[in-house]
């Protein structure tokens, strides 16, 4: 490859080094460790095909998946994805229709970012009779994080809602005493929130337990589990 060099640092030490999902080579520098690929042809994802992303991120296939099925380069799905899940509301918009009667159950769940030893938790409230997300924090597993969780719920359900919860102390010291409810998960006061902990698992596949699909970023994290809440969410206002 006398007549190429590295776009970085312009070295011609250069070997090849596989190939990329249209059959183009990919070359490496041997100096600096840079990979390219010679005279690359610049794809526009379609609008169809756009489409049919937006859908299979609300399933249990990782990126790589996605991409292979698509047939969609990976540098420009990881473009694409990254632009949808940064764009991705991060807030609820729910509609009381008896502000009397609600209830929520509220609850955390283990996830890592990057590494294993890197814990994150997620904090999800959910309302009981229409199943909804209603309320969502990422963060680590302290008052602080019960907190942000308290303060995501819209107003309504702040002031009116009961909310069930396991005896983690942090929520005794966040929800007020007079609408906060600890209870084991014999009573089954709680079995809805543990259902959509055990669905995010099932189909957010950066959340399945022992899984290659984890997130490296925590925005990346964050967005997807969003970009999910509000598929589902809208899952349940068609059913």
């Amino acid at each position: 490859m006398p007549n190429r060099a590295c776009l970085v640092c312009g070295s011609k030490h250069l070997i090849k080094n596989g190939s990329v999902h249209n059959g183009k080579p990919k070359h490496q520098c041997k100096n600096c460790g840079y990979q390219f690929v010679a005279n690359p042809t610049k794809t526009t994802v379609l609008s169809e095909t756009k489409q049919l992303i937006d859908r299979l991120l609300l399933e249990r296939i990782s990126l790589r998946g996605i991409a292979r099925v698509t047939q969609v380069s990976w540098s420009c799905l990881q473009d694409y994805v990254n632009q949808r899940l940064a764009h991705t509301p991060h807030q609820i918009g729910i509609s009381v229709k008896s502000p009397a009667r609600l209830t929520i159950e509220c609850d955390e769940v283990l996830s890592f970012v990057n590494t294993k030893k890197n814990d994150v938790y997620i904090w999800i409230a959910i309302d009981r009779d229409s199943r909804k997300s209603v309320g969502f924090f990422v963060g680590d597993r302290t008052r602080k994080s019960a907190r942000q969780l308290w303060a995501s719920l819209p107003t309504i359900y702040r002031q009116c809602a009961v909310a069930y919860t396991d005896f983690w102390q942090a929520y005794k010291t966040v929800i007020p005493h007079e609408y906060h409810r600890s209870v084991g998960k014999q009573t089954g006061q709680t079995n809805h929130i543990e259902r959509l902990n055990n669905t995010f698992r099932q189909r957010v596949s950066r959340l399945v337990r022992e899984s290659l699909s984890f997130s490296k970023k925590l925005n990346n994290h964050i967005g997807t589990i969003w970009y999910f809440i509000h598929g589902y969410n809208a899952e349940l206002a068609i059913s």
